[in-house]
């Protein structure tokens, strides 16, 4: 397996030498800004005390403090932080906004932990990264196996800690305390936006185009249940457990709700209270689901889940990446020498830390919007940057090049606002030195 961050890295190399962009932008580029490493000791219920490994990486600020989402993941690794905390600075600069990016995460299976200490890890990891967040420099927000719940205490705690309000130091919180209306389904419905302006340029027809949808948390459960609420016909769905699928197309919501109460994923005709009943389904694995032949193949689990070992089966039309990375750099090369068009993480999940964004602006407002207002200033931006990125493609770069050439110009105009090796030479020249 490649590298995370060597695997997210290879693209901006890619386009900073087509951009032919001073030494000292690859220099600034290279590396994060900080990275941090730290213990974090919790009371587990029976009295052991367990100490638990976790990270924050601030990759660049230059258009802005930094934000990024918190995971808790038994596979979570500085190297996969880093990655992440680069792909969100590429990623808040395709969207436009004035933000950098970061990430963090704890290696944990929150599965195994009781609420209680589920909330103690929670709050020890926050007291552990306080001196380096802020609403100013850098804001974290929920991520694989985080939510709002989560992100409350770490609000909660981190006003604790400095003995005042400060509601915009975290996004992704409840409405209730200072969280913004549209938050928990604005990568979904981010991604729907991207996958709609799409289908019209290449005219696919949602009740005609299948979508195959592996992972089941967040950010895919909102983007079937919107997908298939806007006609798109939803064949397959999957979690960490396995897969299902139906060619009559399943309905997400239901399916949820049956998941919730039972533990586990079956297509549903209907479910009143806590009566359902299952629909006629196929019980499929995770990599006969990556291999099905449909119009779109979404991905929203986890990295790494198209590589060179399996690019060759997939039968897909187009992938929709949800997920951050989850589709290799070897296998993005053999999707693109076979047709298949993979449009890009950095544009299609940006709506996640879009809605972050109008909830920091809230908070250091106290103004706060409706959903449907949030939704449409979402929707305005998704469909400018999408636009903005096929149009480039359509140049002959390549989704995937278009996304990173339009972010990373952004970020390289700011880099070069605040002074590189060019004014220096510039002034040695001016002066005949």
């Amino acid at each position: 397996m490649t590298h995370p961050f060597a695997n997210a890295h290879s693209h901006l190399t890619e386009v900073l030498q087509r951009l032919d962009v001073p030494d000292d932008i690859h220099a600034r580029l290279a590396q994060p800004k900080l990275a941090l490493e730290v213990n974090i000791p919790v009371r587990m219920d029976d009295g052991r005390l367990q100490v638990f490994k976790g990270y924050r990486v601030q990759f660049d600020d230059t258009r802005g403090p930094t934000n990024g989402g918190i995971r808790f993941h038994p596979q979570v690794t500085l190297e996969e932080v880093t990655a992440l905390s680069f792909w969100m600075t590429i990623k808040c600069a395709v969207a436009g906004l004035p933000l950098g990016g970061a990430n963090g995460g704890v290696a944990v299976d929150p599965k195994t932990l009781s609420r209680l200490e589920l909330e103690r890890l929670s709050r020890g990891y926050i007291r552990a990264i306080a001196d380096v967040i802020g609403p100013m420099r850098d804001i974290p927000a929920p991520d694989v196996y985080t939510n709002a719940t989560i992100m409350g205490w770490m609000a909660d705690e981190y006003n604790q800690i400095r003995r005042e309000q400060v509601p915009g130091v975290i996004t992704g919180k409840p409405v209730h305390l200072g969280g913004s209306l549209g938050r928990d389904a604005a990568t979904g419905q981010g991604a729907l936006y991207v996958l709609q302006q799409w289908a019209q340029r290449k005219g696919l027809a949602p009740g005609r185009t299948r979508i195959a949808v592996q992972g089941f948390g967040n950010a895919g459960f909102h983007f079937a249940r919107l997908a298939h609420e806007a006609g798109f016909r939803v064949v397959a769905l999957s979690d960490s457990g396995g897969a299902i699928y139906a060619e009559g197309g399943l309905d997400p919501a239901l399916i949820m709700r049956h998941k919730r109460n039972r533990r586990e994923l079956k297509a549903m005709l209907y479910c009143d209270a806590s009566v359902c009943e299952e629909a006629e389904h196929e019980e499929i694995s995770n990599a006969q689901l990556l291999e099905l032949d449909v119009e779109v193949l979404a991905l929203a689990a986890l990295e790494d889940q198209i590589t060179a070992d399996n690019a060759e089966r997939v039968r897909a039309a187009q992938v929709l990446e949800i997920a951050n990375g989850p589709v290799d750099s070897a296998g993005d090369a053999v999707l693109a020498q076979r047709g298949i068009p993979v449009l890009p993480d950095v544009l299609v999940n940006a709506g996640g830390v879009t809605v972050s964004y109008f909830e920091w602006v809230q908070n250091r407002t106290g103004l706060y919007w409706e959903e449907a207002e949030i939704n449409a200033r979402l929707k305005t931006i998704m469909e400018r940057e999408a636009n903005g990125i096929f149009g480039l493609a359509d140049e002959g770069m390549g989704l995937r090049g278009a996304a990173y050439l339009q972010g990373v110009e952004r970020i390289v105009g700011a880099i070069r606002e605040r002074g590189t090796c060019e004014y220096f030479a510039d002034t040695l020249a001016a002066t005949g030195r």
